[in-house]
C-alpha cells in the first residue's frame, strides 16, 4: 500500500499535478489525486515524511531533471513539477515542524539582489533546495548585500544562493561575496550564484563558491558542498 502511494506521487509530480483539478502533461488525470492528495494519504496510512519527502517528492523531481536533461521536458514542465512539489510540501508542514523540521542538509539563505526584480528562477530552485532536505529562507527580490550576509548570520545558515537575470544586476553577487569577507563569514557561509548571465568564470571572478547552470545543478553543487564539509 505505502510502496504504491510513493509510486503514485512520483508520476503526479512527473506530471505537474498539484492537486484533482489539475491536467497532467498526459490526458486523463483531471479527477485523480494530486500530490497534495496523495502526500496526505501518505501521512494518513503511517508513512514518515522522510520516506514521502526522499522517496515520493524528491525523486520525482530527479526524474523530472533526467527529463530535462534529455531534452524531453523543457522550463514550464519543471516548473509546473516544482509547484507540485511545493504543494506537497505545504501538506507536510505541520508535520515537519512536529518533527523538527526537514532542514538535515543544511539552511541555505535565497535571494535575487538588489535592483532585480526576477525570481522565477530563484523560486524553482528553493522549491527544489526544499524537496531535496534543506530548510530554505527565501528573502525575495532586490535585496540589498548587506541584508543578505545578515540573515544568513542570523539564521546560521550554510549556504547563500544568489539569482539575478541582469548584466547589470549580477555585479551585485560581488558585494555579497566581500560582505562575508568583511564579516569573516565566508569560511562557515559559502555561495552559490545562478541566473541567465552568471557563469563558472563569472562565480570565479567575483569569489563565489559555486554556479549552477539551471536547477537541477544548483541542488548538486549545494549537496556538493555540504557533503564535503566546505560549510560549517
Amino acid at each position: 500500500m505505502g510502496d504504491k502511494i510513493i509510486e503514485r506521487i512520483v508520476e503526479n509530480v512527473l506530471q505537474g499535478r498539484r492537486n484533482k483539478d489539475d491536467e497532467g502533461i498526459e490526458e486523463d488525470y483531471i479527477g485523480e489525486p494530486g500530490v497534495a492528495e496523495l502526500v496526505q494519504e501518505a501521512l494518513d496510512n503511517g508513512i514518515d515524511t522522510n520516506t514521502i519527502l526522499l522517496e515520493g517528492l524528491s525523486k520525482g523531481m530527479e526524474q523530472v531533471g533526467e527529463k530535462y536533461e534529455t531534452g524531453e521536458y523543457f522550463i514550464p514542465d519543471m516548473l509546473t513539477a516544482a509547484e507540485a512539489v511545493e504543494a506537497g510540501m505545504t501538506v507536510m508542514e505541520p508535520h515537519l515542524a512536529s518533527e523538527g523540521g526537514s532542514g538535515g542538509k543544511g539552511k541555505v539563505i535565497m535571494a535575487t539582489v538588489e535592483k532585480d526584480l526576477h525570481d522565477i528562477g530563484k523560486n524553482l530552485v528553493s522549491i527544489m533546495l526544499k524537496g531535496a532536505g534543506f530548510n530554505v529562507v527565501d528573502m525575495g527580490i532586490d535585496v540589498p548585500a548587506a541584508r543578505i550576509v545578515e540573515a544568513a548570520e542570523e539564521e546560521n545558515a550554510d549556504l547563500i544562493g544568489l539569482s539575478a537575470l541582469l548584466n547589470t544586476t549580477m555585479t551585485n553577487m560581488e558585494d555579497v561575496v566581500k560582505e562575508l569577507d568583511k564579516k569573516g563569514l565566508h569560511d562557515k557561509v559559502k555561495v552559490i550564484i545562478g541566473g541567465a548571465p552568471t557563469s563558472d568564470d563569472f562565480a570565479a571572478e567575483i569569489g563565489a563558491d559555486g554556479y549552477g547552470k539551471d536547477a537541477f545543478a544548483a541542488i548538486r553543487i549545494a549537496e556538493n558542498l555540504i557533503q564535503a564539509g566546505g560549510t560549517k
